[in-house]
């Protein structure tokens, strides 16, 4: 059982990308905005919604992770009481209405991927990342 309270919280997750093609500085990333105004995670890349430090720390310090059924466990506490809150690959579909079809892909080949970030213009080593 992986103990999801060792993973250090870091200012860069949970944060969401912001392409509003009205700013000046994104002028030049004018295709790829087209490009991922089609893609159905748009909605998890761009959706913002207050959610305080606290109560993220406060999730993780408490979440567990079972890995024979894919499931992240935590406890809460509202209105003084404690709630258990658990969070599924399909919870994760419906809230960020990411398409549901046997033809969706979950997983994408590392090669694919690769030859995606070259043709958007990346110039880094591409073998030091995870994909």
């Amino acid at each position: 059982m992986f103990q999801a309270s060792i993973v250090e919280f870091d200012p860069s997750h949970n944060t969401c990308c912001v392409y509003d093609e009205k700013l000046p500085t994104m002028a030049v990333f004018k295709d790829i905005l087209e490009f991922m105004k089609r893609l159905p995670i748009q909605k998890a890349l761009t959706n913002q919604h207050l959610v305080f430090r606290s109560h993220i720390d406060h999730f993780w310090k408490n979440a567990t992770y079972d890995e024979k059924s894919n499931v992240i466990t935590s406890s809460v506490s509202l209105n003084g009481e404690n709630k258990a809150i658990v969070i599924t690959e399909k919870l994760v579909r419906e809230v960020l209405d990411f398409p549901d079809d046997d033809d969706s892909p979950t997983k994408f080949p590392e090669r694919m991927v690769k030859g995606c970030v070259l043709r958007m213009g990346c110039n880094g080593p591409l073998n030091s990342a995870n994909y």
